[in-house]
């Protein structure tokens, strides 16, 4: 006969599932009720894991079981139960090892179980887990009504099922909060700054290819303005109202890029203590832009085309597939095609992104442009200083367009910053108009192309690196190192990439190079 206690914990656990309660509270207030209804010493909710089960909640048993991973292969108690529809009881005398043995604490000693059962959890017509129920007493679960049994194991699926469910809410809420941000990011200036020839034929192929579906691929040099290309293709496109999503491929570590590009799921590594998704799947509907695309390893090279190919993607530690809608637009400063011939670049990869390039033209080949950006960046910097007007002098224009600018717009931005502090450290922040000059700008001498230098100024290969009297060898040639890497890395804003493909160095080497020489 059901009993009062059976309706009010079977009221209670009703009344949870249309709560919003952090998963382990709603598993332990599970195991609480049912402890409520079954005579038992120890419960416990385990959910499967690969070819194991992990511990979700306990009660009854030694704090450390929840640290404990029970491999099935190894618990033939817990292995038949996985395998069993009907909830299975095990006798007294089973010569099968309990899994718990030991475990179970009753009056400050650990005492070994005497009656044990426990059923599989489906979720979906798919395994998901066990729930067990141990005893001191032989016999303890003789007058369980199979009934109210049934019904626990149907509460508990559904208890289950809704923390997954609100699991998932928290991740789409998660990815909303996401895209939000991304949205805001991407509401900063789309706008490409010029006049000139290239920066015309720019603008007509940005406008041809953004309307269609086809994966573009950004070709220039370090500064050039590949992000902002990327940004006008998203804008320009039946996508712009969805998120445009940045991924930086040089600064994502072999060992977690799967992870960053395509989610993971709890358990799936050492600290991951929850769902979580990808940038692809943050992107769905929208745009994917993945800068410095060269720079992925090839590991990762495999996976990415995979989805690229028909969509779909497996999260780090899951088997199911998600289908995502990502338009991908991706960018870099490498020449693909020789990092596809010798073999840093997987073929198939760089054809299923290069459907359709876009060159963006260095700044050294846009004539006047670079005054038109100068005005746009030094109003920035006026807004952004608090100052009322930087303006440059007649000289100080003739210096901007005489230079070779290997850095680009980005060097001219920082070039541009840098000459404002100056500017206004010399003549005062109240002035109404400061006026940068040519040694504000910092533009040397020696740094302007070797063409337009007088013979006499040129540094000549000769005279360019001199070993000082009594200087060994090795610490001369490690001088001329740390110079000529200071040198490269300066040239391309620090960054080590660039400088050891100038270099035709190994990113590794390199990197072993820099922390030889100190610099770093």
């Amino acid at each position: 006969m059901t009993t009062p206690a059976f309706f009010h914990s079977l009221t209670s656990i009703v009344e949870d599932l249309s709560r919003d309660l952090p998963a382990p509270r709603r598993y332990r207030r599970l195991l609480e009720a049912m402890l409520r209804i079954f005579p038992c010493d120890a419960a416990a909710l385990l959910q499967r894991q690969d070819d194991h089960l992990k511990p979700l909640a306990v009660d009854g048993l030694s704090d450390d079981t929840l640290g404990r991973r029970f491999v099935v292969a190894e618990h033939p108690r817990l292995a038949r139960l996985l395998s069993a529809r009907e909830p299975v009881r095990f006798p007294a005398d089973s010569d099968l090892p309990d899994p718990y043995d030991g475990l179970v604490e009753n009056d400050d000693q650990q005492l070994h179980v005497h009656d044990c059962m426990g059923f599989a959890l489906h979720i979906d017509g798919h395994p998901w887990g066990v729930l067990t129920l141990d005893a001191m007493q032989p016999g303890t679960f003789d007058g369980i009504d199979p009934l109210e049994l049934q019904t626990f194991i149907s509460l508990t699926e559904a208890t289950v099922k809704a923390a997954e469910r609100m699991d998932k809410l928290a991740a789409r809420a998660e990815r909303e909060h996401r895209v939000a941000k991304a949205l805001a990011e991407e509401s900063s200036t789309l706008e490409i700054i010029g006049d000139s020839e290239p920066i015309k034929q720019l603008r007509q192929e940005i406008a041809v290819v953004a309307r269609s579906h086809l994966t573009v691929l950004v070709l220039g040099e370090t500064g050039v303005g590949k992000e902002l290309v990327a940004r006008q293709v998203h804008h320009q496109s039946p996508r712009a109202q969805e998120p445009l999503v940045q991924v930086n491929c040089a600064a994502l570590p072999e060992n977690i890029a799967e992870s960053e590009l395509f989610g993971h799921v709890r358990g799936a590594f050492s600290g991951a203590v929850a769902d979580r998704a990808g940038k692809f799947e943050i992107a769905d509907g929208g745009t994917l832009f993945l800068d410095e695309v060269g720079e992925l390893p090839l590991s990762i090279q495999a996976k990415l085309l995979r989805v690229l190919q028909n969509g779909d993607l497996q999260r780090v530690g899951s088997d199911n597939a998600v289908k995502v809608d990502v338009r991908v637009v991706a960018a870099t400063n490498r020449d693909l095609q020789r990092e596809v011939a010798e073999g840093r670049f997987r073929a198939d990869l760089y054809h299923r992104l290069s459907v359709y390039p876009v060159n963006v033209p260095p700044l050294r080949d846009r004539g006047r442009d670079i005054l038109l950006l100068a005005g746009y960046l030094l109003e920035s910097s006026q807004r952004r200083l608090g100052v009322q007007g930087l303006r440059l002098s007649d000289a100080a224009k003739s210096a901007l367009l005489s230079y070779d600018w290997p850095g680009n717009v980005r060097e001219l931005e920082h070039l541009l910053s840098r000459a404002a502090l100056k500017a206004i450290a010399a003549q005062g922040r109240d002035s109404r108009t400061i006026i940068l000059h040519p040694t504000e700008l910092d533009i040397a001498p020696q740094a302007l192309p070797a063409t337009v230098l007088p013979d006499a100024e040129r540094v000549h290969p000769e005279s360019a690196f001199q070993l000082p009297p009594g200087v060994a060898l090795s610490e001369a040639v490690d001088q001329f190192q740390k110079d000529l890497v200071r040198e490269v890395l300066s040239r391309h804003q620090g960054n080590q990439a660039a400088a050891a493909r100038e270099l035709n160095v190994n990113r590794s080497n390199f990197s072993r190079l820099l922390k030889r020489l100190a610099l770093r």
